[in-house]
C-alpha cells in the first residue's frame, strides 16, 4: 500500500493581518538557533519596538485586547510606575552570610514564592545594554493555578500579566529593604525582557531546570511562575543549579508539544549560541502567541503543574537537597496523561 506523500496540513496558520507584518529574517536567527559560538542575545521581543526588526508584530500584539486583559495591563501599569525608595545615606555594613540570609527572608516576606542568588553572566546581557552589578537575585512569583489553566482563554493572558506585576512590585519592595541599609538595588521585571535574561540566571540560582517548553520548572511549583531580578552589589553567597530530573523526564515527555498548537515546541534539543538546549521555535511560536493575547498552553499542559502545593506551604529560598528528593520521588510519571494526578477543576505571561 502507498503511503501518501502530500504535506501535512499545519493544525493552526496565522492570520494574514499579522503575517503582512512579520520581518524578512527569521526570529530562529536573530535568537541565534544553530550557532555553536557562546555570545550575548539580541534584543528580538519585549524591548522597545523600534529597535527589533519584530517591533511592528509587537505593536500589533498590543491592539490585541480584550477588557479583562485591558485591565490586567493597566495594573501592571501601576506597577512599573510605583517608584522605589533614595538610597539611604547611613551604609550598614554585613557579612555575605548575614546579607543573604536578610535578603531571602526579605524576598519572601515581600511575596516572592520562591528565590535565589546567582552572579551575573556577560552571556545574559542582551546586546546594547549593560549591567554594572554583581549580583542577581532572582525572585519567583506563582500564577494561579485555576486561571492559568484556562489558556489561551484571556482569564489565563490576564493572570500572567496580573503575576508580571506583583514580580515587578515584589521586586522594588525587597530593593527597597536593601536601599533603606545605604546600597544600591536595581529591581526588574516582566514582560519587558531587558537588561538581561533571567532564565538562565534563575537556573544558575538554583531555582529549577529547564524544560522542554522553555519555561523553569521549579522542584515544587513547576513551571507554573512568572520571574523577576534584583540587582546589587552587596555581598552575597550565590545559590548552585539543581538537578532533580526535570531534564530526564522531558526527553521523553511530549505534553506540551503534543498541546501546542502552532507545533512550536522541539522534541530534540537545539544548538543555541554555543549552548545545546531546549528551544522553542519563534517563527511559530510568536504568532499564536500574538492572536491570543498571550498563550501559556504548554504550562497548562506541563505535568509538573498537576500537584501544586498550596500558597500557604509556598516560599523558600533556593531548593534544600530534601526539596529535589521529594521532587524526584513525586515527579509526575511518564505514560497517558489520566495516569497523572488529577487536575484541580479549572486550574490554569
Amino acid at each position: 500500500m502507498t503511503q501518501s506523500t502530500a504535506p501535512r496540513e499545519p493544525r493552526w496558520t496565522p492570520s494574514a493581518e499579522q503575517q503582512a507584518l512579520w520581518p524578512s529574517i527569521s526570529g530562529n536567527t536573530i535568537n541565534g538557533m544553530g550557532e555553536t559560538e557562546v555570545r550575548r542575545p539580541t534584543p528580538i521581543y519585549w524591548h522597545a519596538p523600534e529597535s527589533t526588526p519584530h517591533g511592528p508584530l509587537q505593536l500589533w500584539f498590543y491592539t490585541q485586547v480584550t477588557p479583562r486583559v485591558q485591565l490586567a495591563r493597566e495594573e501592571r501599569m501601576r506597577a512599573n510606575a510605583e517608584p522605589v525608595d533614595v538610597v539611604a545615606d547611613v551604609r550598614v555594613d554585613r557579612s555575605a552570610e548575614e546579607w543573604t540570609a536578610r535578603v531571602k527572608a526579605a524576598a519572601l516576606a515581600a511575596g516572592a514564592d520562591a528565590v535565589g542568588i546567582t552572579a551575573v553572566q556577560p552571556q545574559w546581557v542582551f546586546e546594547g545594554h549593560s549591567v554594572s552589578k554583581r549580583w542577581a537575585i532572582i525572585l519567583c512569583v506563582a500564577h494561579d493555578w485555576n486561571a492559568l489553566q484556562t489558556a489561551p482563554d484571556d482569564e489565563a493572558a490576564a493572570e500572567v500579566i496580573l503575576q508580571y506585576a506583583r514580580g515587578v512590585r515584589t521586586a522594588k519592595k525587597l530593593a527597597n529593604v536593601i536601599r533603606a541599609d545605604g546600597h544600591d538595588a536595581v529591581p526588574h521585571g516582566g514582560p519587558m525582557a531587558y537588561p538581561m535574561l533571567l532564565l538562565p540566571a534563575a537556573i544558575a540560582a538554583g531555582l529549577g531546570e529547564l524544560g522542554k517548553h522553555g519555561s523553569l520548572i521549579h522542584p515544587v511549583l513547576g513551571s507554573n511562575l512568572r520571574l523577576a531580578m534584583v540587582l546589587t552589589d552587596i555581598p552575597l553567597i550565590p545559590d548552585a543549579p539543581i538537578d532533580f530530573g526535570a531534564d530526564d523526564f522531558c526527553r521523553l515527555c511530549k505534553s506540551c508539544a503534543d498541546a501546542c498548537p502552532p507545533e512550536a515546541i522541539q522534541h530534540e534539543k537545539k544548538m543555541v549560541r554555543g549552548v545545546e538546549r531546549w528551544y522553542v521555535d519563534f517563527d511559530k511560536c510568536l504568532p499564536f502567541f500574538n492572536e491570543h493575547q498571550g498563550c501559556a498552553i504548554c504550562l497548562a499542559s506541563c505535568p509538573w503543574n498537576r500537584h501544586q502545593p498550596p500558597p500557604e506551604h509556598r516560599g523558600f529560598a533556593s531548593a534544600t537537597s530534601e526539596q529535589q528528593s521529594c521532587a524526584r520521588d513525586t515527579a509526575p510519571r511518564f505514560g497517558r496523561q489520566e495516569s497523572l494526578l488529577p487536575v484541580p477543576a479549572r486550574e490554569r505571561d
